[in-house]
């Protein structure tokens, strides 16, 4: 399956990386389609009407705002279209590319490595089987796909696309708490780092349980139990929750 992307920017860049394959791709005139290109062994297109003519998918990885302007130029050439546009509903896109399959999928910033997380937006229509299964296929490559309700998609986004900066964050800050105190900060950001990779690690092992994982190493009235009171006291939890609700919300 060959595969277009029509813009060139950071998810379009993770998402080629991940994949390891040659794309099609284009940009507005930023230069990078060519460097994207030139990264992937593939080719920057001079337009999105031959993009879409020689892909066998095409990526919407563009701005929300061009949209229409792009589905102007492709409709009727594009032979299935995947949109990657945040905030922007499934049934938008299909307005402006009818006949064609659409399918509406958020993915975040790890699929690089191919350890991202996609949630894959479920029609009210089904769209042809085998189709479909082409498309999460192709995106199953790259992580973990998760069928998410077109409504809940916004939810989805504010939870898993904008999750690596949000561990980008408190790994700061802890690799801070840990040099402030003597730790060299290569040491700090090794025990950070591959603490959270292990953490994950356990907690799929152990089905998600993360009452299971503190306990195992919380005991009461200890040192980690002290650390955790002192997350709550500074409101973790009400923190999270508020992030979440200001980017579903924006």
């Amino acid at each position: 399956m060959r595969v277009g992307l029509i813009g060139s920017g950071n998810m379009a860049r993770a998402l080629a990386l991940g994949w390891g394959e040659p794309v099609l791709c284009t940009d507005g005139g930023s230069g990078r389609a060519q460097a994207l290109a030139e990264a992937t062994g593939g080719e920057a297109v001079a337009s999105n009407r031959e993009l879409a003519e020689r892909a066998d998918v095409v990526v919407l990885a563009h701005k929300r705002a061009q949209l229409q302007a792009v589905a102007e130029e492709i409709a009727g050439a594009a032979k299935v279209v995947v949109s990657l546009l945040a905030r922007t509903p499934l049934d938008d896109v299909q307005a402006l590319y009818p006949g064609t399959p659409v399918f509406r999928v958020e993915p975040n910033t790890p699929v690089e490595v191919r350890r991202g997380v996609l949630a894959f937006a479920t029609p009210d229509t089904p769209a042809d089987g085998d189709t479909e299964a082409q498309v999460r296929s192709l995106f199953a490559r790259v992580g973990t796909v998760v069928d998410v309700p077109e409504a809940l998609m916004p939810v989805a986004g504010a939870t898993g696309g904008v999750g690596p900066a949000y561990w980008a964050l408190f790994t700061e800050g802890w690799v801070d708490a840990a040099v402030r105190r003597g730790l060299t900060p290569a040491v700090a950001s090794t025990l950070v780092v591959e603490t959270m990779a292990g953490s994950a690690e356990l907690l799929r092992a152990r089905g998600h349980d993360t009452l299971a994982v503190r306990r195992a190493v919380a005991s009461p009235g200890g040192t980690t139990a002290r650390g955790l009171a002192a997350l709550e006291r500074g409101g973790v939890r009400a923190t999270l929750a508020a992030a979440l609700d200001d980017v579903v919300d924006a």
